[in-house]
C-alpha cells in the first residue's frame, strides 16, 4: 500500500487511447490518485516502469500484437513490486488462470462504472483481491497443466476454511481479525500456512488454487 501522505501512482496500459484519456481524466480527480503515464504497448510500459515508481497498473489485456501475460512477463523481470488490476473488455477462462498465476490482484470488467472502478482500485491498493463470484466459479473451472502448478496435499484445517471463506469475499487481513475476533497477526500466520500449502504467492492466486484445489473443503 502506498504512503499515507502521497497519491497512488498509476499507470494505465490499453491500446485504445480514447479509453485511456477518459480512465485518465477520472482518476485525476479522484482523491488520493495520480496518474503517472499512459501507453499501448508493452514496450512502453516497460519503459515507463523502469523509470516510475508505479503502485498499481491498470491493464488490458488485449494490446494488439501482445498481450497482458506479456506485460505480467515483463513486469516480473523488472520485479516490479505494485499491483497489477486487470481492466477488460473479455477474458477467456484459461488466459484468466494464467494472470492469476502471474500474480494480478483482480479481473474488472470495462462495462462496470467509473465510481466501481475507483472502488476497486481503491481495494486493489488496499491488499484486497477484486473478482466478480461468476469469474471466480469459471476460473475455478480452467484446465491446470500439472508441469505449472507446485504438488499439494493435506487438508484445510477449520481456522483455514474461515479464513479463506473472508478472502474470497475480498476483506482485508484487519478486517478478517475484526471478523473472527483474533489478531491481525494470527491472521497473517494462518495466510502464510495457506500459501506454503497451495504453493500460491498472491491472494490472487491463493483464491483460484482454492478453489480448484479444495473446491470439497469449503
Amino acid at each position: 500500500m502506498p504512503e499515507e501522505s502521497r497519491n497512488a501512482r498509476i499507470l494505465l496500459v490499453d491500446d485504445h487511447a480514447l479509453f485511456r484519456e477518459s480512465v485518465a481524466r477520472f482518476l485525476d480527480e479522484e482523491p488520493g490518485f495520480e496518474v503517472v503515464g499512459g501507453c499501448g504497448t508493452v514496450e512502453e510500459a516497460r519503459k515507463i516502469l523502469q523509470e516510475k515508481t508505479v503502485d498499481l497498473v491498470l491493464l488490458d489485456f488485449d494490446l494488439g500484437q501482445q498481450d497482458g501475460l506479456d506485460f505480467m512477463r515483463v513486469a516480473e523481470g523488472l520485479r516490479f513490486k505494485g499491483k497489477v488490476l486487470l481492466v477488460t473488455a473479455g477474458l477467456n477462462d484459461a488466459d484468466a488462470a494464467n494472470l492469476l498465476r502471474k500474480g494480478i490482484v483482480g479481473i474488472f470488467p470495462k462495462h462496470n462504472s467509473p465510481e466501481l472502478l475507483s472502488q476497486a482500485i481503491r481495494e486493489a491498493l488496499s491488499g484486497k483481491a477484486w473478482f466478480e463470484q461468476s469469474q471466480l466459479q469459471k476460473i475455478a473451472g480452467s484446465a491446470i497443466s500439472a508441469e505449472d502448478e507446485p504438488a499439494r496435499s493435506g487438508k484445510l484445517t477449520e481456522r483455514e476454511r474461515q479464513v479463506l471463506s473472508f478472502v474470497f469475499d475480498g476483506l482485508a487481513n484487519k478486517e478478517i481479525a475484526d471478523q473472527l475476533q483474533v489478531s491481525e497477526s494470527s491472521v497473517k500466520g494462518t495466510l502464510q500456512q495457506l500459501f506454503q500449502k497451495t504453493g500460491a504467492r498472491t491472494r490472487g492466486q491463493l483464491v483460484r488454487i482454492a478453489l480448484e484445489q479444495f473446491k470439497d473443503q469449503l
